[in-house]
């Protein structure tokens, strides 16, 4: 459905006219005139009608209703189609969330479609309303705008991550709670979240980078401004320390992984060598009293008065050796 739809003239919000046809003839008489057309999950029928008007690309609009797409910059003839994965972090189930912003910019007219519920669509227009200086700059402004939002957040996100794997660190090297049985579930958990934040921001570097000029041409990208392009590099450096910080967060929740792993198979293997010193100790008496237990007239004092008491004797004083050799090697 379409959720806004607005006129804008020297950077300023304008009545226009109900018909999208007559609001572009206008919004082009002038240098930075655009309308702006939000779509929140847009049925087909719905964005036929602004396919039409605006003269869209059909594989944008399959891309754009379809939804599930990486971030990615495309380049047609009549329009210019980004794709953003905006992010929203729940801090107490630990849960990455992806929506997906799409960006239509044309020559007098910005589109913008919106899935999920992570998109700071109407928090960017109602701050460009109360800058007209930023929206006399076109369609760029919009796009830039929308680009270092989702970025920003990104940043918010990263630091909010790098928090919570912190207290998870502690919890795996806590003496107390290290061997816990679900540790390695959240771990795996936590590692989930980082590679579906990834996704979000990895692929969009491409894209901003072609929009402040260092893609393959080198170029200016057709409709956005070219002196949009230190804003758009702004927002790429953002980016560039958004992967990284992820990068690291990945590597470090591997490095928990094995280190939780480690710990897990250190004590196994004090368990095992606990068990099989207490095993060493019952069979020391087991075997002597099993000797004695089997039916021979003949055997060493069988028939002497102390024969039970020294057989106990020499039991004890073996268990007591086995216990004092297991300890001193730190089997007990």
């Amino acid at each position: 459905m379409i959720v806004d739809c607005a006129i804008y003239r020297d950077g300023r919000r304008t009545e226009g006219p109900p018909d999208l046809s007559d609001a572009l003839a206008q919004c082009r008489r002038g240098p930075y005139d655009f309308v702006w057309i939000g779509l929140y999950e847009p049925t087909e029928k719905e964005f036929d009608r602004v396919t039409e008007e605006f003269g869209l690309h059909p594989l944008a609009v399959e891309d754009a209703l379809k939804a599930h797409q990486r971030p990615k910059l495309e380049v047609y003839d009549d329009s210019l189609f980004m794709v953003l994965k905006p992010v929203g972090y729940e801090a107490k189930s630990d849960i990455v969330t992806a929506g997906e912003v799409m960006v239509f910019v044309g020559d007098s007219f910005v589109v913008t479609v919106r899935h999920g519920e992570e998109a700071p669509l109407a928090d960017v227009r109602h701050r460009l309303e109360e800058e007209p200086e930023n929206l006399r700059h076109g369609p760029t402004a919009v796009l830039y705008s929308i680009a270092d939002a989702v970025v920003d957040h990104y940043v918010e996100v990263a630091d909010e991550l790098g928090t919570d794997l912190e207290e998870l660190e502690e919890e795996v090297f806590s003496p107390t709670q290290g061997g816990s049985r679900h540790t390695a579930s959240r771990i795996y958990a936590f590692k989930r979240q980082v590679m579906e934040f990834r996704r979000a921001t990895g692929p969009l570097a491409q894209p901003l980078a072609r929009l402040a000029g260092g893609g393959l041409s080198g170029g200016r990208v057709p409709f956005v401004h070219e002196k949009a392009q230190p804003f758009f590099r702004d927002v790429s450096d953002h980016l560039t320390r958004v992967n990284e910080s992820v990068e690291g967060l990945d590597r470090l929740v591997s490095d928990v992984l094995s280190a939780h792993l480690a710990q897990t198979g250190v004590r196994q293997n004090d368990d095992m060598r606990k068990i099989s010193a207490w095993a060493a100790m019952a069979a020391v008496p087991t075997m002597i009293a099993g000797i004695y237990g089997m039916n021979f007239d003949h055997m060493p004092e069988l028939h002497w008065t102390w024969s039970y008491p020294a057989v106990i004797v020499v039991m004890a004083a073996l268990e007591l050796l086995l216990y004092r050799l297991f300890k001193r090697r730190g089997w007990l």
